[in-house]
């Protein structure tokens, strides 16, 4: 019974120590963490475009809860100037370096692509919005919470790739979403049940043994 008790209990703690991972624990943002995020960014925000305020809101609003990304772009694929090299490279390239960059750090704030795919046709129904400038790609990316997006931006593997994010895109637009209904197994369900099986497998080895 020793053994059973052992390969269930250590199957609870990695399923607890992977929620410990998982899920967001800090709460809320406050306000002095949003201005300093906000004055240390606020530069490349404008360098490309955006407005900070539509950022400071979204912070300010922040419920401590997990949200959704929603990113469309359009990817360069003619040759640019590799800011590593020096060499003429696609631009496609380069945003698959800055990907490269970019996924680790998103896993270690406890983040994951929900799903990643290439565009195979025009707008289909669309009105009163701008023509399909060309998008290339589509990915939805999983952020713990909005403080951890921040902890993402600020960190030095991030910025380093920016470069490499800004020369591989010709367009591109994102926009926080929170999840109402879905239909697919989220992690945590599929943690446990992997786990679940794991653990099964190796109390019938045990049985059989």
């Amino acid at each position: 019974m020793m053994a059973v008790a052992v390969i269930w209990g250590t199957a609870l703690a990695l399923y607890l120590l992977f929620r410990l991972w998982y899920d967001s624990w800090s709460g809320p943002l406050k306000a002095h963490e949003i201005d300093a995020f906000i004055n240390a960014t606020q530069d490349r925000f404008e360098a490309s475009g955006n407005d900070a305020s539509v950022l400071r809101t979204f912070l300010e609003a922040d419920d401590g809860r997990e949200f959704v990304m929603l990113n469309l772009v359009k990817a360069q694929m003619d040759d640019v100037k590799d800011p590593s090299t020096g060499q003429m490279v696609p631009g496609i390239s380069l945003l698959q370096r800055y990907s490269k960059r970019f996924m680790p750090v998103l896993f270690r704030n406890g983040g994951h692509p929900v799903m990643v795919g290439r565009k195979v046709g025009g707008y289909i129904d669309a009105w009163n919005t701008e023509g399909d400038p060309g998008w290339t790609i589509f990915g939805l990316m999983r952020y713990r919470s909005r403080r951890d997006m921040i902890k993402l931006v600020m960190d030095p593997a991030f910025k380093e790739g920016h470069p490499d994010k800004m020369l591989g895109t010709l367009a591109t637009f994102s926009f926080p979403t929170q999840r109402v209904l879905s239909l697919y197994l989220g992690p945590r369900v599929s943690a446990a049940l992997v786990i679940a099986l794991a653990a099964a497998i190796a109390h019938i080895i045990w049985l059989s043994a």
